[in-house]
């Protein structure tokens, strides 16, 4: 493994090793106090490897108030994607945090991103410098959703507003090989979100895809067939597909729903003195419900389908969720889950999307210029 350039700090590569994670300093709406605590959390808390990416010298004082110079190592970047930013900040700033990480994990110095900044900057940035793995067609954002000790996974969350049937079929794949490296599902079953669970229910695009789905290996992939938006929290699936668009909708309506019933139950075992006698009774299982509904238990959506793995975490993440970020996106990488992601994408037959990318010549996308 090559040595980290321009650090604070080392890191020591005994074969095998564990996978060091490039934590994004600079991202996220409580960067960078939020984030090198998070860092620094999951070295002391879970054992993690982990390089912040930033402004050296800030990131180096709050370091230093944690006593954590030499437990965590910094790779200077001078620049970084604010909150606002898009697609198209991949290509203003070449020297972004961000776009710096995904740089160490082309050239084997880390394996995995993990990131609070804008979504849309992220997707860009690593989607453009680390490229799709052969034969995936689109990268997508794979949720975890609350639905207890293992969740449902929903795919795509957002990476991808239009797509075509083709795609979601890979993102089945997706989110299989994810459930089965994060969460230990040996056949994760497959449900396609949609308006009815009859067959033939919802638009063109759904309908298609549910004929793909259906025609899958039964060996390879599970097909449930039909979801309908009440099913998101069931369990009755392991993988939720759907396109970006409808996910992204979904996901924030679950987030809001979970927000609105925590402030009810407060609200409600506050509003006398018995009730709040009653919280006391229950304060453990209180604890544990919020738990479940907190995003940053689960830590963020992994961008599944890049030569690396790549973790954005909610911008509002403070370091718990930073930490648990981290685990999921070590868990991700030491698992393999882009040698899972190549062999079940090797035994299918290539699509027309496929061929036709083939025919095209199947250019890379053209990168924005170099770090200097």
């Amino acid at each position: 493994m090559k040595e980290l350039t321009h650090v604070t700090g080392t890191i020591e590569a005994d074969p095998p090793r564990a996978p060091i994670i490039a934590v994004d300093a600079m991202g996220g709406d409580h960067a960078p106090a939020a984030i090198v605590e998070g860092a620094v959390r999951a070295v002391r808390e879970h054992g993690l490897r982990v390089v912040l990416v930033g402004r050296r010298n800030e990131v180096a004082e709050i370091l230093a108030g944690h006593d954590a110079l030499r437990q965590v190592p910094v790779v200077h970047a001078e620049d970084s994607l604010a909150m606002h930013e898009g697609a198209l900040a991949s290509w203003r700033r070449p020297r972004s945090s961000a776009a710096v990480a995904c740089r160490l994990i082309r050239r084997g110095e880390a394996d995995a991103l993990v990131s609070a900044g804008s979504t849309g900057g992220i997707v860009a940035t690593s989607t453009v410098r680390l490229r799709t793995q052969a034969g995936v067609l689109r990268p997508a954002l794979a949720v975890p959703l609350p639905t207890g000790e293992v969740p449902t996974l929903m795919v795509d969350a957002g990476a991808n507003a239009d797509a075509k049937p083709e795609m979601l079929v890979q993102f089945a794949h997706l989110g299989c090989a994810y459930a089965r490296t994060a969460f230990g599902v040996r056949q994760p079953r497959v449900g396609l979100l949609t308006i009815g669970t009859e067959p033939g229910k919802g638009n063109r695009l759904v309908r298609k895809t549910a004929e793909l789905l259906a025609a899958e290996d039964p060996e390879l992939l599970d097909f449930h067939g039909n979801i309908e938006g009440h099913d998101l929290l069931s369990r009755k699936v392991d993988v939720v597909v759907t396109d970006g668009h409808t996910g992204n909708v979904a996901l924030k309506t679950v987030e809001g729903t979970a927000a609105f019933a925590m402030d009810a139950v407060r609200g409600a075992l506050t509003s006398s003195v018995a009730a709040r006698a009653g919280a006391l009774l229950q304060r453990r299982a209180l604890r544990d419900l919020r738990a479940r509904l907190d995003s940053e238990t689960y830590g963020g959506a992994a961008l599944l389908g890049l030569n690396g793995t790549v973790v954005i975490s909610h911008g509002g993440s403070g370091p718990r969720g930073i930490a648990n970020a981290c685990r999921l996106a070590h868990d991700l990488a030491a698992g393999g889950i882009g040698e899972q992601i190549r062999r079940r994408l090797q035994t299918r037959p290539p699509t027309w999307l496929h061929r036709l990318a083939q025919s095209e010549g199947a250019a890379p996308p053209k990168e924005p210029p170099a770090e200097r």
